[in-house]
């Protein structure tokens, strides 16, 4: 889950013969912040090279995403785990078709029931402080995101009852039958962490360590992290690139020129800068993803609590104005949390309320509102160009926005006492767990909690007894998809793209969806 409520940013890489040194402001987040630094070498940021002054690959990733948290249970499955998993690896991860796939785990199997699933790790893995991967740190890893104070994981492992460790499996127990388990934990949900370093949260959130590709060599929060490649990562013959560079990313409109200096090499870029990365000379491209904005909608307060309020509502938006006012025709409309040709989008559920606002208007007299008469507070954490666009397709039926800024919003938007806000997510590996996010009676993303949309439940528990090999499998999902649609909360309205800009010298990466994934990838000039 994402509350990324902003369109996206800029960067672009390009190649020159003089060393740029880019002045960054600090984020306010970095400020005030014990800077935590290992003494190793800083890679060089001199443009028109991919290397290092020792000729290795080096990637140098300016990020919109730059981790607020280190820790992988506390940064949650945000939009940041893309930048998390250079350092942690999970049980599984993702393939370009959006299946799990063996990641530490190299195999797993269910009991004939189908409440109780066991994962075999690969033998002889430690992490990067000499930790044993093992049963043990699977066990440790779970029960930490599920009990851990500060946890953003809890609420995607309710299925899971304890673990077991048997040396190098873990034999994970369920509280019902469940197969979207390897679904489940991988890289967005379950990254895990060395256990001995973990048994300090606070430390390992400055001083990350895992079993990833990665290992973290200087730390500045906020701001930018070192990284060199783990020669013990089990899949490192993959692993091409010897060096990283991550920093946050600076304003969208500078981005292009740090990727033409050289001071980046790779970049996710606000859709507004795609033409000038283009004119640049860079590659620019669209990583595959679940991404999905809605508004949402509180059923239990007036005047969402009229079903004709909430349809005059669906009717009087503009889809298309989205994507062309703020993804520059790269994003895509989306009446559901999936794109179109994904295994759990529902065709049948396609356009089931276009855009019509004199459709609107009249439900809205029929509900016994005159216009002007309905006034609500949009409430959202800063300026969003989507708030505007919501504010303007409303009062042509005659609702009056407010739009009200408290960045503080997430409190009362979790709390579930706001009655009209804006939602933005990367969706989840698990398509199961995207729909309970959305439509369950206890989701995260559902303003109207505990309501949920009649059917739901009984659809999304046939989907968790249903395996994914099943050859029923993707109309059982649909199905769910289709009930949850159902929903009166929510209102999606587009899905913005996984924009990247990057140097020609980065080869092509895979297209696994909404993951960015590093393995094969090489970075010419270097190793």
């Amino acid at each position: 889950m994402s509350t990324r409520l902003t369109p996206r940013r800029p960067e672009l890489p390009g190649l020159r013969l003089r060393c740029a040194r880019p002045v960054r402001r600090l984020r306010a987040a970095a400020l005030g912040t014990a800077l935590v630094t290992v003494a190793v070498p800083v890679l060089s940021a001199c443009s028109g090279e991919a290397v290092s002054a020792g000729g290795s690959a080096a990637l140098k990733w300016t990020s919109s995403y730059f981790p607020t948290h280190w820790d992988p249970v506390v940064g949650g499955s945000g939009a940041q785990f893309r930048e998390l998993s250079l350092v942690y690896a999970s049980l599984t991860r993702t393939d370009e078709t959006g299946k799990a796939v063996p990641d530490l785990a190299k195999s797993w199997e269910y009991n004939a029931k189908g409440d109780q699933i066991t994962f075999h790790l690969r033998p002889n893995l430690t992490f990067s402080d000499g930790a044993p991967v093992d049963g043990a740190a699977v066990k440790a890893a779970i029960e930490r995101a599920k009990k851990q104070r500060n946890s953003a994981l809890f609420g995607d492992l309710t299925s899971i009852a304890s673990v077991r460790a048997k040396g190098l499996d873990a034999v994970v127990h369920l509280t019902q039958v469940d197969y979207q388990i390897p679904q489940l934990l991988g890289e967005r949900v379950l990254q895990i962490a060395s256990p001995k370093a973990a048994a300090s949260p606070e430390k390992l959130d400055q001083n990350p360590v895992g079993a990833g590709p990665f290992i973290v060599t200087q730390l500045i929060p906020g701001t930018k992290a070192v990284l060199k490649k783990n020669p013990d990562y089990w899949d490192a013959r993959h692993i091409h690139i010897d060096n990283v560079e991550l920093t946050s990313a600076p304003d969208a409109s500078t981005v292009v020129s740090g990727l033409q200096t050289g001071a980046y090499n790779f970049a996710d870029i606000d859709p507004s800068q795609a033409r000038a990365a283009k004119k640049a000379g860079l590659d620019v491209f669209v990583q595959p993803g679940f991404n999905a904005s809605n508004i949402s909608l509180n059923v239990n307060k007036a005047p969402f609590d009229n079903d004709k309020v909430v349809d005059a509502v669906r009717y009087a938006i503009n889809r298309k104005e989205f994507v062309d006012k703020l993804t520059f025709g790269y994003g895509e409309e989306t009446d559901q949390p999936f794109p179109k040709g994904y295994v759990a989008y529902d065709p049948k559920s396609a356009n089931a309320y276009p855009y019509d606002p004199a459709k609107a208007k009249k439900l809205l007299a029929e509900a016994g509102y005159k216009s002007g008469q309905i006034k609500l507070n949009l409430v959202i954490p800063e300026e969003d160009p989507q708030a505007e666009i919501v504010q303007s397709q409303l009062a042509k039926v005659g609702i009056t926005v407010n739009i009200k800024i408290d960045k503080n919003w997430a409190t009362p938007f979790f709390a579930k006492d706001l009655t009209f806000s804006l939602y933005s997510t990367t969706g989840r590996d698990s398509a199961a767990q995207t729909l309970t996010a959305h439509f369950g009676p206890n989701g995260p993303l559902n303003l109207s909690s505990p309501y949920e949309p009649a059917g739901f439940e009984a659809a999304i528990a046939k989907v968790r007894r249903t395996p994914l090999d099943s050859p029923a499998y993707p109309e059982v999902l649909r199905a769910a998809t289709r009930a949850g649609l159902r929903s009166k909360a929510l209102v999606f309205t587009y899905s913005s793209p996984n924009l990247i800009a990057k140097s020609k010298s980065i080869s092509d990466l895979p297209k696994n969806p909404a993951h960015i994934d590093w393995t094969g990838v090489t970075i010419s000039g270097g190793n």
